[in-house]
């Protein structure tokens, strides 16, 4: 394991990782289990399913409460929640998005009701949620939706792409790794660095058995109280994640994708432009119109009332401004070519096949320099205006 010399890590979960690295160059038992996972919601053992079920709410067990970014039953999720039930170490419960929620950040629902539906995940309670990750943890974590007081640790993920650089701030799966050390509970956010024309479906059951050590040491650490308590970490799993190189330490970059919007006729192509727009935006539209339609329809008998010669048009009649013509477009981050940068980067280790280790912090600490340069512009702009 490469380390930096600044190591955020407490030094028990660094022994602790050395030591499943070295168990895992005798063979990862992991593997074996590849043909009880041949379908994400495949039930494995009748027997295991119903124990699991029975320990719902079994307090000997530590709570671990899963979420995402993508969407409850997308593959990262489910694969690392079947190998936490099959573990029968934990009491697992799941509260994730119904939909893809990827790039929704730190974005939270507000003066709108969400739903939320039971799922069915063998050996986990689950709920799935019309809202996003963070809203989701907190939900969960709120004592509103399950009966215990607070998991002992939050998993956000398993994400499809990676979440490094500036990558992070656009990210659903680190919202909800954040919001959940918002609210004072360890979190783990892991990503995977898909890449379309080389991952396969697969590569999924090798990032949970490659992060099930790092998971496995958390929760020891947790319960030992030497876990760290001010900072969540990002976990980057590389492409081929059974060939990785092992864990290292890792700082946050400043790498970022190209963001390129393509515009898409309507006239050309009318069936993709309404193809960007969301079921429930759609919904949402048009629940907006009719009322509006209403209101308006309201007015104009009320006004008719007074007004005998003013003609009321019907609820559903809209005009439409011909002169105004909608545009669509769509937004697309295509990766640039990285010039050299530091080893202890995270896109650098993730590209060097290293499974990188980011802490995050709610405070980020401001450099000197940057400080220093700050205050002399405040001042200078202060004694300018007076």
């Amino acid at each position: 394991m490469t380390t930096t010399k600044k190591n955020m890590l407490p030094p028990g979960l660094v022994n602790n990782l050395q030591e499943v690295l070295l168990s895992r160059k005798g063979g990862n038992s992991n593997t074996n289990n590849d043909e009880q996972q041949q379908k994400p919601d495949a039930v494995t053992d009748s027997t295991e399913t119903s124990t699991s079920a029975s320990d719902e709410n079994d307090n000997s067990k530590p709570v671990v409460l899963v979420t995402n970014g993508e969407g409850i039953y997308s593959l990262g999720l489910v694969y690392l929640v079947q190998a936490l039930v099959r573990s029968g170490l934990y009491n697992v419960h799941v509260c994730a998005p119904q939909s893809d929620k990827s790039v929704s950040s730190h974005s939270v629902t507000v003066r709108e009701t969400i739903t939320v539906t039971p799922a069915e995940i063998d050996g986990a309670t689950a709920y799935e949620v019309s809202g996003t990750p963070v809203d989701c943890v907190s939900l969960a974590l709120s004592g509103a939706l399950f009966s215990w007081s607070k998991p002992l640790l939050v998993i956000s993920g398993i994400n499809r792409g990676s979440s490094c650089g500036h990558h992070m701030f656009y990210s659903g799966v680190v919202g909800g790794a954040r919001e959940a050390l918002v609210s004072g509970v360890p979190s783990l956010s892991i990503s995977l660095n898909w890449k379309r024309e080389e991952s396969q479906e697969s590569d999924f059951k090798d990032a949970v058995a490659v992060c099930l050590p790092l998971i496995t040491a958390a929760i020891r650490d947790i319960e030992k109280g030497v876990f760290p308590k001010s900072c969540f970490l990002s976990i980057e799993i590389p492409t081929s994640p059974s060939a990785n190189k092992g864990f290292k330490l890792t700082k946050q970059s400043m790498w970022r994708s190209a963001p390129n919007w393509l515009a898409v006729s309507a006239n050309r192509h009318p069936s993709s432009a309404a193809h960007f727009m969301s079921n429930q935006q759609s919904l949402g539209l048009q629940l907006a119109q009719l009322s509006r339609d209403a209101s308006a329809a309201g007015a104009a008998r009320r006004v008719s009332a007074q007004r005998q010669n003013v003609e009321v048009e019907s609820v559903g009649a809209v005009k439409s401004d011909t002169n105004k013509v909608k545009k669509y477009f769509r937004l697309e981050f295509i990766n640039k070519e990285q010039e050299e940068a530091e080893e202890d980067l995270d896109f650098k280790a993730l590209d060097n096949g290293f499974v990188a280790v980011t802490p995050f912090s709610l405070c980020p600490q401001i450099e000197v320099d940057i400080q220093t340069a700050a205050s002399d512009w405040i001042s200078g702009a202060l004694q300018v205006e007076q």
